[in-house]
């Protein structure tokens, strides 16, 4: 019953407020607020003070029973205004390898001059991310999100509450704002990582003249040249560190869906994402064929995540 009532709310709440777009500011009509249990035992209690004041006729316990629910009255109050004209800038849900936990990235701005503490974002199921936001100053929340399968995960709505101040009432609301994380494969298998050479065998590249290719800088190791020392930066007080190169034309890393024996779909995929990973860690160039898709050799973090997105969008179909 429980559960029918609140798909019929979120229901009810996505006709009435439509779909978001950022950035959202929490107007009045949007907002929500009901007592929460310590409020109904707190009004529970209130009602049998009332009832004993009356029964007695004490002037005192009447007293303390009004100044009670003014105290109540203003409590709902601030509670609702601290959740009230914020404004949700930022929602993104960085890419994340599959049996692990990603996180939905929330970003709350305060526009008033008075902070706004115990603010809550929570997806549906999972643990809730709290915390504060200063006077003019900008909150941001990791709302933690599983990832138990490749793919994308769609998250449908996310929820912003609060309970401050005593936690007698709850203001929330709901933002349906478009967010996908993207889960890479789990990277796993032991196979060796294939080579296939970009250049005819004893050919150089053209136009590189003998030149190498910089890959970046290591730390020092017993036996290297002094001549790869980055003096420069040595000088600034860093590191000693060691210039790398790769000579141009050396061999491409080629990963092709198609060559793998293994006769299980995932498992081709997460010895690709176990290759991809592994060539980029080692600064070398790869390249990753798909059916229906190929990516030219490269390197580099932008590269990575194409060859990642297409293993965790694959459909096994060829597209």
């Amino acid at each position: 019953m429980r559960r029918h009532l609140s798909a019929w709310m979120a229901a009810w709440v996505r006709r009435r407020q439509g779909p978001d777009a950022l950035p959202v500011v929490l107007e009045r009509r949007r907002l929500y607020i009901l007592p929460t249990r310590a409020g109904l035992a707190f009004a529970a209690l209130w009602f049998f003070m009332l009832l004993a004041g009356l029964n007695y006729g004490n002037s005192l316990a009447l007293l303390l029973t009004f100044l009670l629910a003014g105290f109540a009255l203003v409590t709902m109050h601030a509670c609702h205004r601290n959740l009230l004209h914020a404004r949700l800038s930022g929602l993104a849900a960085p890419a994340v390898f599959a049996r692990t936990t990603g996180a939905v990235q929330v970003t709350l701005d305060n526009p008033d001059t008075a902070a706004r503490p115990g603010l809550e974002a929570s997806l549906s199921g999972q643990p809730v991310a709290s915390g504060a936001a200063g006077a003019h100053g900008q909150l941001r929340l990791e709302v933690p999100l599983p990832a138990p399968r490749r793919g994308v995960v769609r998250i449908e709505r996310l929820s912003l509450a609060t309970a401050h101040p005593f936690g007698l009432f709850r203001a929330w609301t709901w933002v349906h704002a478009p967010v996908e994380m993207l889960v890479y494969p789990q990277p796993r298998g032991s196979l060796p990582m294939p080579t296939a050479s970009g250049l005819k065998p004893g050919a150089r590249a053209r136009g590189t003249a003998g030149i190498d290719e910089w890959q970046g800088l290591r730390p020092f190791r017993e036996g290297d040249s002094p001549r790869q020392v980055d003096w420069k930066a040595y000088a600034r007080e860093a590191p000693l560190l060691v210039k790398e190169y790769s000579p141009a034309g050396s061999d491409l890393c080629l990963f092709d869906f198609s060559s793998l024996a293994l006769p299980d779909v995932e498992a081709r995929l997460s010895q690709l994402a176990r290759w991809v990973v592994d060539a980029e860690a080692h600064g070398e160039r790869y390249g990753l064929a798909l059916p229906g898709l190929s990516l030219a050799p490269d390197r580099g973090p932008a590269h990575r995540h194409r060859c990642l997105a297409a293993l965790a969008v694959f459909d096994g179909a060829g597209s």
